[in-house]
């Protein structure tokens, strides 16, 4: 097929212990899926149906890379994130079969432009500019199923230059992974290389240039972004 000029290279996420990458489609992303992080943010923890929100597949980066400080904020936080890899997909997936869908987990980091998603909420907009930018997306080496099972209790845990600044649980997740693949599938057809960020704990911040930030879950390992200058 000939095209008006070269399309964009494929997004994709290390695999460990592999050269291979896993091809990302798109990047959906679970919203207050810890009660502790809802608190934090100002609402109530009651189990309402989970709402999504999405990042482009090119705001992807690995563990590793230095994340520029974005554009038009002044409050750039991290949210340290359980990712699900799907590699078969489907629609209105029974959550009984929900796991059979999963190809892999790895660590992911929902960087997020804290103040623009306030002023989105005060104004009832979309949270696009808040979460869905360049480089706004870092996920970790994707561990197969078949090496690490499927991971619904451990640490995961987030430090900025050594210190510590969230520290939870995935089983305190509102939402688990099976449901959340389960209620997603029902509003959309799922494919392989797509990818579900499934929410952060409680204790997110601000991060500044030269800062280093490191998420880790237990199984999974961990992941590293240094932040560089404003961009």
């Amino acid at each position: 097929m000939d095209y008006v000029f070269p399309p964009a290279p494929q997004a994709g996420a290390a695999v460990a212990g592999s050269a291979a990458r896993f091809p990302v489609r798109r990047i959906f992303c679970v919203g207050r899926n810890y009660a502790a992080h809802v608190r934090e943010m100002g609402k109530d923890p009651d189990r309402d149906p989970p709402f999504f929100f999405t990042k482009h597949a090119g705001a992807l980066v690995d563990s590793g890379a230095t994340v520029p400080y974005p554009p038009e904020t002044g409050d750039f936080h991290h949210e340290a994130e359980l990712v699900v890899a799907i590699g078969t997909g489907g629609r209105d997936i029974a959550e009984a079969d929900a796991l059979s869908h999963v190809w892999g987990y790895a660590v992911g980091n929902d960087l997020t432009r804290r103040d623009l998603q306030a002023e989105a909420k005060k104004q009832g907009r979309p949270w696009d500019w808040a979460k869905d930018f360049d480089a706004s997306a870092v996920v970790g080496p994707v561990h197969p199923v078949a090496s690490v099972g499927h991971p619904d209790k451990g640490a995961i845990r987030l430090t900025v230059n050594g210190e510590t600044r969230q520290d939870g649980d995935l089983a305190e997740m509102i939402w688990t992974v099976p449901e959340v693949i389960s209620i997603l599938s029902h509003s959309m057809k799922l494919a392989p290389g797509d990818l579900i960020m499934t929410g952060t704990p409680a204790g997110v911040g601000a991060l500044e240039p030269g800062d280093t930030c490191v998420v880790e879950i237990a199984g999974l390992g961990r992941i590293e972004t240094l932040i560089g200058p404003r961009g």
